[in-house]
């Protein structure tokens, strides 16, 4: 469906939609949010049926590529990032937007995967840095839509300023951020060093003493390691704690969802095995909670990747239950359960979260990993 826009006749009407998308950008401070922002702006101000903005990488592809108007199940079935070929590197290598009322019939056109929609319309603006292209915005509308206007070039170009500082001043929001948390590191490190690695010392000590007393005087001995498993048991603690604060940078940034989503598309790039990502339902959790369910998850793909040898694994995440299913081997999950897999380690999690991690497997039938959420008992911050 053609987005709706304020007619280039009005000129109030127009100025406020402008006003609004230039301030939506500015306010967001991570660049994938700033990203996702451009791109539904464009899309509405000049009425497009689809709009994308792409990031470039050093590699010839695309470090982002953010799509309005494909929904997440086509663009799942299109496949991977597009590269910079065709149209995309016209974009951006010309000096000047591309306006085309057609532009397969463009030399420079060369294909779309199969489950692409049909385009015609093209409009696409680069975003500049003074000589550094930073992205690029591109508009297309379905076969037999009227091509854009100078006037949506305009629109667009402005856009593509105010966005090229946007960007800019993310990207270095960002990095203060990374600072940060690599100060923040710093200091829970010296933390460790100072707290737990004391009381490791001492526990040391004392199952050392513990170990010279036994022969001779048991109950000296016992005392002894009363004394380790207390000293054990504050260790732990101790350790957990500091865990607990070494907070993914990704979660402030991108949010849980958007930090898996990325975690599986890497996956997905560096096996053989297919990784696919759908998101049925929002996930509202703690900060906290957070940090456990992503554990939780890349143990659950972890385990996938490393014992299942799977052809597809699946990540589906719905507000009381995130899945993670592969048609892989699977195993005896009775006897998985006295020998690792993680296992442990995620029902501690799940438990830790309110909620309950749920087992299917069987040899030969794969394997499905269900965290059960209980939202209710999970406190927001």
């Amino acid at each position: 469906m053609r987005a709706v826009t304020a007619s280039h006749s009005d000129p109030a009407a127009l100025l406020h939609e402008v006003s609004a998308a230039v301030g939506a950008i500015t306010r967001h401070l991570s660049v994938h949010q700033v990203l996702e922002v451009i791109v539904s702006s464009a899309r509405r101000l000049v009425g497009a049926d689809y709009a994308a903005i792409g990031i470039p990488d050093d590699d010839g592809g695309f470090a982002e590529f953010i799509t309005d108007g494909i929904g997440e199940e086509q663009r799942l079935e299109i496949g991977p990032l597009p590269r910079q070929h065709g149209m995309l590197a016209a974009i951006l290598t010309e000096t000047e937007p591309i306006r085309l009322d057609d532009l397969r019939r463009d030399p420079r056109f060369r294909w779309w995967p199969k489950a692409h929609p049909a385009m015609s319309a093209l409009l696409g603006v680069p975003i500049r840095d003074g000589e550094q292209i930073l992205g690029i915005v591109v508009l297309t509308n379905d076969l037999g839509r009227p091509g854009f206007t100078a006037a949506d070039t305009d629109l667009i170009e402005l856009l593509a300023s105010h966005a090229a500082i946007a960007i800019t001043n993310a990207r270095l929001y960002e990095r203060s951020r990374e600072l940060t948390v690599v100060e923040e590191r710093n200091r829970l490190a010296r933390e460790l060093h100072d707290a737990v690695m004391q009381r490791l010392f001492s526990l040391r000590l004392s199952a050392r003493a513990a170990g010279k007393l036994l022969p001779e005087d048991p109950a000296a001995a016992r005392a002894r390691l009363d004394e380790v498993e207390q000293l054990a048991a504050e260790a732990v603690a101790e350790l957990r704690g500091v865990i607990v604060e070494l907070r993914p940078a990704d979660l402030d940034a991108h949010g849980l969802v958007e930090t898996l989503r990325r975690h599986t598309t890497l996956l997905d790039r560096l096996h053989d095995t297919s990784v696919h990502f759908a998101v049925r339902s929002p996930v509202d959790l703690s900060r906290d909670g957070e940090v456990e369910v992503l554990r939780l998850v890349q143990e659950a793909l972890g385990n996938a990747f490393r014992h299942a040898k799977a052809r597809n694994v699946t990540l589906t995440i719905e507000t009381e239950r995130i899945t993670v299913a592969d048609d892989g081997l699977g195993f005896d999950a009775d006897e998985a359960a006295t020998r690792g897999l993680g296992l442990l380690s995620m029902r501690e999690r799940a438990k830790a979260l309110g909620g309950d991690l749920r087992l299917a497997t069987a040899p030969g039938e794969g394997t499905v990993v269900t965290l059960i959420l209980d939202t209710e008992r999970d406190g927001r911050d």
